[in-house]
């Protein structure tokens, strides 16, 4: 099963490149058996730029998953620490193998259901 995320341009960018080996969450999906993450770019590209393998799953205190992840996040300290604050809990999703798109879709492309990007996360 695949899930499509919603994740800001800059990030998705380096997911894509190698550079960001990890994708951080507050709130995880509940299903079991997810083994792709379908990648929605946040405005201004609003496109579904490609999808990527989930290698594992850390829970967790963000400042342990910080000290585990540091080296491969595609983001500095200050930020990650700002997405985490007041949370006792966080989840930093290891990415495996990705695949670019060759050509962007629309979400209407990739399901013609899909007629708003998902706030966080959504079940494909």
């Amino acid at each position: 099963m695949k899930v499509l995320l919603s994740i800001k341009p800059q990030y998705a960018e380096k997911i894509f490149m190698g550079e960001k080996k990890y994708e951080y969450r507050r709130n995880l999906f509940k299903r079991e058996g997810i083994k792709t993450i379908v990648v929605y770019a946040t405005k201004p590209v609003g496109k579904v730029i490609g999808e990527f393998e989930i290698d594992d799953i850390l829970r967790g205190n963000p400042n342990s998953i910080w000290e585990q992840t540091k080296l491969y996040s595609g983001i500095d300290e200050n930020s990650y620490m700002k997405y985490f604050s007041k949370r006792e809990n966080g989840f930093a999703i290891a990415i495996k193998k990705t695949k670019v798109y060759k050509k962007p879709l629309e979400l209407e492309e990739l399901n013609p259901k899909i007629k708003y990007p998902p706030q966080s996360f959504m079940y494909l």
